[in-house]
C-alpha cells in the first residue's frame, strides 16, 4: 500500500467567520444575513455558546457563514477563554474574516488586541463597525476612528436595521476564489471521517494507511488540525479528511460541541462521502445525530462506522438490535450504509474501501431520461397521486440534472399537490429500482401549467 500526505485544493463553499468582542452584535448580524433567528441574542457578554453556521447567498456566490463566541483577549474566565480559543479555530479555517466592532462603545483596547490576532492570521479581514443607525457627519466621524486599527476601510452597518449589508457583502465576495481559475477537476474520492471525540477517527485512518502518521491518544481530541491523507489502495487513490481536532481543557459540554460543529462542517463540505464514526461502547447518541445531520443537510453520502465492535459482548441479536437503534436515532438517514468495525484489530476495515467504492458509484449514477420516466409512470400507476377539490397531481416529465447527490427535476401541474409523503414514495421507488445505497436523493419540483393542468 502506498501512502502520502497532500494539501488538498479547497473546492467547497468559502467560509466566512464573524469575530469580535462580546456584545458587539455578531449574532444579530449572523441572524439577519442567514435570514432567520439561529443564534441566541441577548444583551450580555458570552451568550453565544454554540458556534452556529448557515449557508448564505449573495449575487452568484454561496458561502458558509460562521457565528462565534466573543473574544476577550485578557480574560481568565473559563468560558470566555474557551470562546477565545474557539474563535481562533474559526479564524484559522475561514477564507474571509468579518471583524465586528461597536460604534456606540467606541474603540477600546480589546479591539486593538483582537486586530493584532487577526493580522497574524494572514487572512482577508473586513472591518465592520456595527450600530451605525444613521449616516450623519457625526456618526461617520465616530466610524473613522476605527481606521487606527490598521485594517483598512471600516464598513458601517446596522445589523438590527439591516443597513449597509450590500456594500459589506460586495466586499466579502471580492475575496472568494474565481471559479474560472480552478484547476481541472480532481476525480479522487474525498472521504471525511467525523464523529465525537475519542471514538477512534485517527485510529481508523492509521489502520487504513498502515502507519501511524496521525497522532493517536486516549485523550479526547489530540489532533489539533484536520489533515488530508492520500491513500492508494488496490491501484485507486482516496483522500481521507481527518476531523479529530477536538481539543479540550475541561469538560464543558457546550464548548466541545462548538469545536465539533465547525470542524465537521468544514470537513464535510470538502468531502464526497462522510464516514460517521460511532463508539460501540457508548451507543448511538443525539450528538451523533447532530454530526450526521450536517452531512445529510449538505447532500453528502453517508457510511456509519460502528467502531470498537471487538469490545462488545455479542449474541445472535446484537447486530440487529444495534442497527435498529441506529435507524431509530438517525431516522433521517435511511439510505446510510452501516459497518461494524474495530480500528484496534482491523476487523472489517478492508470492507470500508468496498463500501466507499459502492457509495461513490451510487452518488455519481446517471439515469437515462427515458428509463427514468418509465419508472415514474409505473410508480404513478401503482399509487394514485394526491388530489384536492377534484384536482389531481400530474407529473408531466422528469429528468436528472446532477450527481453528488443524484438530483432529479420533476415537472408537475401543481407543487402544492406534490405532498411530502408522495415525494418520499417517489424517492423509495427510485431506490428500489436503481439502488442509490449510501447517498441521498434530491427531488426538485417545478410547476408547469398547461392544457392538462387540471385532471
Amino acid at each position: 500500500m502506498r501512502t502520502r500526505y497532500i494539501m488538498s485544493k479547497q473546492t467547497s463553499r468559502p467560509l466566512v467567520a464573524i469575530v469580535g468582542r462580546p456584545n458587539v452584535g455578531k449574532s444579530t448580524l449572523f441572524n439577519k444575513l442567514a435570514g432567520e433567528n439561529i443564534s441566541i441574542v441577548e444583551d450580555r457578554p458570552g451568550v453565544t455558546r454554540d458556534r452556529i453556521y448557515a449557508d448564505c447567498t449573495w449575487l452568484n456566490y454561496t458561502f458558509t457563514l460562521i457565528d462565534t463566541g466573543g473574544i476577550e483577549p485578557d480574560s481568565r474566565d473559563v468560558i470566555l477563554s474557551q470562546m477565545r480559543e474557539q474563535a481562533q479555530i474559526a479564524i484559522d479555517m475561514a477564507d474571509v474574516i468579518l471583524f465586528m466592532t461597536d460604534v456606540k462603545q467606541g474603540l477600546v483596547d480589546a479591539d486593538g488586541k483582537v486586530a493584532d490576532m487577526l493580522r497574524r492570521a494572514g487572512k482577508p479581514v473586513i472591518l465592520v463597525v456595527n450600530k451605525v443607525d444613521q449616516y450623519s457627519d457625526l456618526a461617520m466621524a465616530e466610524v473613522y476612528e476605527f481606521y487606527s486599527l490598521g485594517l483598512g476601510d471600516p464598513f458601517p452597518v446596522s445589523a438590527a436595521n439591516k443597513t449597509g449589508f450590500g456594500d459589506l457583502l460586495d466586499e466579502v465576495v471580492k475575496h472568494f476564489p474565481d471559479s474560472q481559475d480552478d484547476e481541472e477537476e480532481d476525480d479522487r474520492v474525498r472521504v471525511a471521517i467525523v464523529g465525537k471525540p475519542n471514538v477512534g477517527k485517527s485510529s481508523i485512518i492509521n489502520r487504513l494507511i498502515g502507519e501511524n502518521r496521525v497522532i493517536v491518544s486516549d485523550v479526547a481530541g489530540t489532533t489539533r488540525d484536520a489533515v488530508d491523507t492520500l491513500v492508494a489502495h488496490n491501484g485507486k487513490e482516496y483522500i481521507f479528511i481527518d476531523t479529530a481536532g477536538l481539543r479540550r481543557k475541561n469538560k464543558i459540554h457546550e464548548e466541545l460541541e462548538r469545536y465539533m460543529i465547525i470542524r465537521t462542517v468544514a470537513a464535510v463540505e470538502r468531502a464526497d462521502i462522510t464516514v460517521v464514526v460511532i463508539d460501540a461502547k457508548e451507543g448511538v447518541s443525539e450528538q451523533d445525530a447532530k454530526i450526521a445531520g450536517i452531512a445529510h443537510d449538505r447532500g453528502k453520502a453517508v457510511i456509519i462506522a460502528v467502531n470498537k465492535w471487538d469490545l462488545i459482548e455479542k449474541d445472535n441479536d446484537t447486530v440487529k438490535e444495534f442497527t435498529r437503534k441506529i435507524r431509530q436515532t438517525l431516522s433521517f438517514l435511511p439510505y446510510a450504509e452501516i459497518l461494524f468495525i474495530s480500528a484496534r484489530t482491523g476487523q472489517r476495515l478492508e470492507r470500508l474501501y468496498d463500501l466507499i467504492d459502492m457509495v461513490s458509484a451510487n452518488q455519481n449514477m446517471r439515469i437515462q431520461t427515458g428509463v427514468l420516466n418509465e419508472i415514474i409512470a409505473e410508480a404513478v400507476m401503482m399509487q394514485q397521486p394526491p388530489t384536492d377539490k377534484g384536482k389531481m397531481l400530474k407529473i408531466y416529465y422528469a429528468t436528472q440534472t446532477g450527481v453528488k447527490p443524484p438530483t432529479f427535476v420533476l415537472f408537475v401541474n401543481s407543487r402544492e399537490l406534490f405532498h411530502f409523503s408522495y415525494q418520499r414514495y417517489m424517492e423509495n421507488q427510485l431506490r428500489e429500482t436503481f439502488g442509490f445505497r449510501g447517498t441521498p436523493i434530491k427531488l426538485i419540483i417545478r410547476e408547469r401549467r398547461g392544457e392538462d393542468a387540471t385532471v
